[in-house]
């Protein structure tokens, strides 16, 4: 085994890409594993000028596979689950997906972890669990109330989760992030998707008023939270990484507008989608009461973000 290998799955994704990014331009680890399926929303583009680097293994394969998840997590000290089903509006349209990986694959993951070197399974989840609250920010002791089949499908993960390391000893810990944003996320999400809708001409289709409110974390910020968690994250803890940047829905939108230089009429408001939260709030003192706190300030980090999908998108308008 080496001294410092991790298997990040769904590592070509938005979130796990930019993790195997951060680990290994900081060389924090010895030997890198991605397995990723490489769905619709999974890219090798993702991890470009990574692939050639001696320290990365990239294997192709589903969670759920048992022989996959097998052969990923030989040798390895950490594993970090990025691996999942995440858009909402999917969720509800067909769920088959999300219980496939969201649970199905999560249960493969554990089942594999029981006989393997693995000392810390850092398993990805969502501030979503915790549904909607009008007042106040959920701690990682607040009920959990999910509202979608997406979220629905993370919090039985967690649970599952919390039943391997009591029944098995599996050594689990739970992150429950806000929204992030930032570079290579698939263009489904409302910034990107957005974005996108914009440098092409089209309607920024908005939900009811669009004063559903989120608070939006820069990956970087939850990559670096995560790294921590991996280095001093005790296990059977959950923690939640939120950046306090809760913003209007018709707010991003505008911005959005405003940075690109385009009229707010493209703003469409469409029929709210069913289930929709109001409004997420986490309580992240667990977690910087281990050091951390985001460093990404959001007007920053949002335009950085404009810019960088308008190059991709828009021939670097």
């Amino acid at each position: 085994m080496a001294k410092n290998k991790i298997l990040i799955t769904g590592g070509a994704g938005f979130i796990g890409s930019n993790f195997t990014r951060f680990v290994l331009d900081n060389g924090l680890f010895e030997n890198v594993v991605v397995l990723d399926n490489l769905t619709y929303a999974g890219n090798l583009d993702n991890l470009d000028g990574l692939l050639d680097d001696d320290r990365l293994e990239f294997i192709e394969g589903d969670i759920a596979d048992p022989k996959k998840a097998k052969e990923a997590m030989g040798g390895c000290r950490y594993l970090v689950n990025f691996a999942a089903e995440t858009h909402v509006d999917r969720s509800l349209s067909s769920a088959d997906p999300f219980l496939h990986s969201n649970i199905i694959g999560v249960y493969v993951l554990l089942e594999t972890a029981r006989n393997s070197t693995v000392e810390k399974f850092i398993h990805i989840s969502t501030d979503e669990v915790y549904g909607p609250l009008i007042h106040g920010a959920a701690d990682e002791g607040f009920p959990i109330k999910p509202s979608s089949p997406y979220s629905a499908s993370k919090a039985s993960a967690d649970a599952l989760c919390h039943a391997y390391r009591v029944s098995f000893e599996v050594p689990t810990i739970l992150v429950r992030p806000a929204n992030n944003y930032g570079p290579r996320q698939y263009p489904e999400k409302l910034i990107p998707f957005f974005i996108k809708r914009a440098l092409d001409g089209k309607t920024l289709p908005v939900y009811g008023d669009g004063r559903q409110q989120r608070d939006w974390l820069h990956v970087e910020d939850n990559c670096r939270a995560i790294h921590l968690l991996i280095e001093k994250g005790e296990i059977g803890e959950t923690y939640n990484v939120g950046a306090n940047n809760h913003r209007l829905n018709i707010d991003i939108t505008r911005s959005i507008l405003d940075i690109l230089k385009l009229p707010e009429s493209l703003i469409e408001h469409v029929t709210d989608r069913p289930g929709h939260d109001f409004r997420y709030a986490i309580d992240s003192s667990r977690i910087t009461k281990l050091g951390w706190k985001p460093s990404v300030p959001f007007e920053k980090g949002f335009e950085e973000t404009i810019l960088w999908f308008s190059k991709k998108y828009g021939g670097g308008r």
